[in-house]
């Protein structure tokens, strides 16, 4: 597996991440079996990837506490990323809303400690931009946590530009966490720019378009109740019959490499820039190697020219979030 550093900071990772997400949380239950869970994360470490992204929220708290349990035996080799800035009902584990005030943020650390059975977080990501906390107090205190030796590296996900620049003013941003796909291409406007100059990374998260791109799905695919996919502006069937041109591109150009629509998809982002790491999720063992072997794709200058100008002509359909969600985004 190769190695990639996210930004300046000289944070070391595997050029492809996993997303934990979907082992407990999103889709639609039942979850998949815990001990296949454990087994599959680390196989994933067999396989040469390094770094592990969680979060408090999802559960809440049981993929934290998978991940702990799965990769205590091999914390020397990993990198687990985790995140804050949700407030959770102690009596229903619900989320309830955003909540990055400092005293909160500490509590979080040092719960999610406990639960990825660590000493120290390698990344704590803000979740999303808390507008009733300055930026500057956020980082403030995740600047506390990382000299009192609990957590290495801060990121920010989903945050515009502004809040990039002022959270790294106070403590400097190691990554930025934030869709980014083929079919969700908004952060190359501005955010893209702002983090080169910076020397900031980029995680990008649903980089298979929540299994979209994979080729997998199409209009006549039934989401499950509890499938959260199902709640999304562009999962309804006529936007996946308009999208699906998207991943015909992917499959014409797949089948000129040997590779598959997903892997086309994840080596596209691995070209944009040398410190983009993707973070594809999964929950079976042929698609975690199917998305490693994306690494091995080489696309040239002319493959990434043919694809931009292929996908300038296609118009995705429908908004990646219902709006009180979007709104969330600082993008």
């Amino acid at each position: 597996m190769q190695k990639r550093k996210l930004g300046n900071s000289n944070f070391e990772v595997s050029a492809l991440g996993l997303g934990c997400m979907g082992m407990s949380f999103s889709y639609a239950p039942p979850f998949p079996d815990k001990q296949e869970m454990i087994s599959l994360l680390r196989t994933a470490v067999e396989r040469g990837i390094t770094f592990f992204d969680t979060a408090e929220v999802y559960g809440p708290f049981t993929n934290e506490e998978l991940v702990g349990e799965a990769l205590a035996p091999l914390r020397d080799q990993v990198v687990l990323a985790t995140k804050f800035g949700w407030k959770i009902d102690p009596s229903t584990g619900k989320n309830v809303g955003l909540d990055s005030r400092p005293e909160r943020i500490r509590q979080v650390a040092d719960a999610s400690l406990k639960r990825l059975r660590t000493d120290v977080i390698d990344l704590f990501y803000q979740h999303r931009v808390d507008p009733n906390v300055p930026i500057e107090d956020v980082a403030g205190a995740v600047k506390e946590l990382i000299q009192a030796g609990k957590v290495k590296h801060f990121g920010l996900s989903e945050a515009g530009v502004g809040t990039i620049r002022r959270a790294h003013a106070v403590q400097p941003v190691t990554a930025l966490q934030s869709e980014y796909s083929l079919w969700y291409r908004k952060p190359e406007e501005e955010i893209i720019p702002t983090l080169e100059e910076l020397g900031i990374g980029m995680v990008p998260y649903s980089p298979l378009g929540k299994g979209f791109l994979t080729g997998k799905m199409d209009e006549s695919t039934e989401l499950k109740s509890g499938d959260f996919r199902s709640t999304l502006p562009r999962f309804t069937p006529e936007a996946r019959k308009a999208n699906q041109a998207v991943v015909d591109l992917l499959t014409a150009i797949g089948k000129q490499k040997n590779a598959t629509p997903a892997q086309i998809a994840l080596a596209w982002l691995l070209a944009q820039k040398p410190w983009i790491v993707p973070i594809p999720g999964t929950t079976k063992l042929h698609r975690l190697d199917e998305n490693i072997g994306a690494v091995s794709v080489e696309l040239t200058p002319d493959d990434l020219r043919q694809i931009d100008e292929a996908a300038s002509k296609i118009k995705v359909e429908g908004d990646r979030y219902p709006e009180q969600i979007e709104k969330m985004s600082g993008l």
